[in-house]
């Protein structure tokens, strides 16, 4: 299955500069939106705007406008890594 993102969201950029800064790690974007590499693992993720998110909640909003259906069915249905984020945070909290 080969995806490419459409759109790139306002926070991915600097998500991306960040992530690259940490020794170790690489990123190839492109790829829904993102994998980023660490010791020996891959991880996959989509990033979405703060805004896609429930404030309450902090739940995804799963609508067309931010969230396409092929992304919520790879969600659902992927077997390896792969997670929707919109922070620099939620990455690296994961990937150490």
């Amino acid at each position: 299955m080969r995806r490419f993102a459409a759109k790139i969201d306002n926070n991915q950029k600097e998500i991306v500069r960040q992530l690259r800064q940490i020794p170790g790690v690489t990123v190839k974007t492109g790829h829904d939106d993102i994998l980023v590499g660490n010791k020996g693992k891959t991880f996959w993720y989509e990033i979405k705007d703060k805004s896609a998110f429930a404030k309450r909640t902090g739940e995804l909003f799963v609508t067309k406008k931010q969230t396409q259906k092929s992304q919520a069915k790879l969600k659902e249905c992927w077997k390896g890594h792969y997670r929707i984020v919109s922070s620099f945070e939620e990455i690296f909290e994961e990937i150490q």
